[in-house]
């Protein structure tokens, strides 16, 4: 691999280990403040999916190091770096928190699709890994998924932008529903 690939590819991963930690992050944080009648529900499903998640963020900072760079960890390099917004929901209902996930989990598995269609060609290796993630990320969204859609297949969230719409429309479909 030319030098010019192995730097392109340490900057895309760097942006993915900002991703998934900031993803880990904001598990904690929906762990920690839903509420509401599918609490116990939401609190268990999440605490699997930040371990998973964790465990990717070390792959990642791994790969970076393979390839000769410098995994950046710290919050203030997240924070310095990242191209998204903070997460916006505070103690909230189970369905809202999972309304804003399913926005969160678009976002991430979108930017990880990226990464992994820019090293096709230039680090299969590294591909491989961000399918392997992807597989697990895809994975998270459907059982957040699995909450928000109807029998029909109508997803509560379609359409919304941010995620306090999404965390509405999902609260809204759950009022309406039997």
């Amino acid at each position: 691999m030319s030098a010019d690939d192995s730097g392109s590819i340490i900057t895309l991963l760097q942006t993915r280990l900002h991703a998934l930690n900031d993803l880990a992050l904001t598990l904690k944080h929906v762990h920690w403040n839903v509420v509401g009648p599918h609490f116990i529900a939401v609190h268990e499903m999440i605490d699997p999916q930040v371990d998973q998640v964790r465990s990717m963020t070390d792959d990642l900072a791994e790969r970076i190091s393979t390839l000769g760079g410098e995994p950046h960890g710290t919050p203030g390099a997240l924070v310095a770096d990242r191209t998204w917004d903070d997460y916006s929901i505070g103690r909230a209902e189970a369905i809202e928190h999972l309304g804003a996930l399913d926005l969160v989990y678009t976002g991430l598995i979108k930017g990880h699709r990226a990464a992994m269609q820019a090293t096709e060609t230039s680090d299969p290796v590294t591909q491989d890994m961000l399918i392997e993630q992807l597989r697990g990320l895809e994975l998270f969204q459907w059982f957040v998924r699995a909450h928000l859609e109807s029998s029909g297949g109508r997803l509560s969230t379609a359409h919304a932008t941010t995620e306090r719409a999404a965390a509405g429309q999902a609260a809204d479909q759950a009022r309406t529903q039997p």
